[in-house]
């Protein structure tokens, strides 16, 4: 597995427990004191909350749930002050990296361990193994920062030339086709991927090959394929690089293009009606998915090639990955009870709000039976 390189201002903890509740993160509820997801901990959610261990949690691993990860530790540091939880968005390639070293409890990937990762994990995980567990499913917004267009419509094999450079400008007739009342401007198209190890590139890379399979011959792997293009680190990278850059075009959660009011793109699927990035759509697809791991171990196949009215089918879902057996008895508790309260009712039902999708009832129920069996 390739090692990610590691940018020092690129990598960010995010260190929130009894002293940080006291700190920063009062910064962003300060004048909120309802029960609301508003810019305020849901005191209800909180007082739900089963604390365990103490001390210190360390994991790492995807951007792409960064701002889900911040929604629910800000709530569990509210009710869990002996436990202080450290989570550093590096990616999904370095946090599974860092678990496989045993110097993480869990890691967070947007995909699933490789079987070579899991026979890894074996030295870690002792009598036992690296497992997925599903937490977060959401739309991969394909961001676009065309001026005097805000209505961009584009298909898997378009989309596909644009990243792999054959599509250099946006009056493209290929776009034209697709985009017949627009005004396209005969501009440069600046095609921004991530610089480390993502499984948000490796779930768009499986979109691709998929939906265009003609016109994308890669691999899809965590580490960006094709040649040209620009780089930026992480997904908020890539999300600053198109929010700044006249021309641009870049893939991230869509939460940081809420975040950032960055113009999203509308995907032709086939369907009745092109599709538009949102939670709920990505719902839509994500709930076809289906198990394809065994014992403990619940990864799943996603369905990138939907056709059903209103299923955005460029998705992902992250995955907490932990030991099923063999987990240090110092995180133990603390691990369980964090991913308890991340499964749970309480911590799913904040995501549509941050940009993501919800588990799909199924799949969580299966996480909420499997978190509290790990050992």
């Amino acid at each position: 597995m390739k090692l990610q390189r590691r940018n020092s201002r690129g990598l960010r903890a995010l260190t929130v427990g009894a002293v940080a509740v006291s700190g920063a993160l009062v910064l962003t509820s300060c004048g909120s004191d309802d029960n609301s997801q508003n810019g305020g901990v849901d005191k209800q959610a909180a007082s739900n909350i089963k604390c365990g261990g103490k001390g210190q949690l360390l994991s790492s691993g995807s951007t792409a749930q960064k701002n889900a990860m911040d929604a629910w530790v800000q709530t569990y540091a509210t009710a869990c002050k002996d436990l202080q939880i450290n989570y550093k968005d590096i990616g999904s390639g370095g946090g599974i990296t860092e678990f496989l070293q045993g110097s993480t409890a869990f890691a967070g990937s947007d995909s699933a361990l490789k079987p070579e990762e899991v026979a890894q994990s074996k030295k870690v995980c002792k009598n036992g193994q690296g497992i997925n567990l599903p937490m977060v499913g959401g739309p991969i917004a394909i961001g676009a920062n065309v001026p005097g267009v805000d209505d961009l419509v584009l298909d898997g094999p378009t989309i596909a030339k644009i990243f792999d450079s054959k599509i250099k400008k946006w009056n493209d007739p290929a776009i034209k086709k697709l985009n017949p009342d627009a005004k396209l401007p005969s501009l440069e198209i600046q095609a921004f991927h991530r610089s480390d190890e993502s499984g948000t590139t490796q779930n768009l890379g499986k979109y691709l090959a998929k939906a265009a399979p003609q016109d994308w011959k890669y691999e899809p792997e965590k580490s960006w394929p094709a040649k040209g293009g620009q780089s930026a680190s992480g997904s908020s990278g890539v999300a600053s690089q198109v929010k700044q850059t006249e021309g641009a075009i870049g893939y991230f959660e869509q939460s940081y293009a809420t975040s950032q009011k960055i113009s999203t793109v509308k995907v032709d699927t086939g369907a009745a009606k092109p599709v538009e990035s949102t939670p709920e759509n990505a719902s839509k697809a994500i709930a076809a998915a289906k198990v394809v791991g065994k014992g403990k171990d619940l990864a799943l196949d996603l369905d990138y090639t939907t056709k059903a009215e209103g299923a955005y089918p460029i998705i992902l879902v992250t995955y907490e990955i932990a030991c099923d057996k063999g987990n240090k008895a110092a995180t133990l508790d603390a691990v369980k009870s964090f991913l308890t309260y991340t499964a749970s009712e309480d911590g799913q039902k904040i995501l549509p709000e941050k940009g993501y999708a919800p588990l799909p009832a199924e799949i969580a129920t299966k996480v909420r039976e499997t978190v509290p069996t790990l050992s």
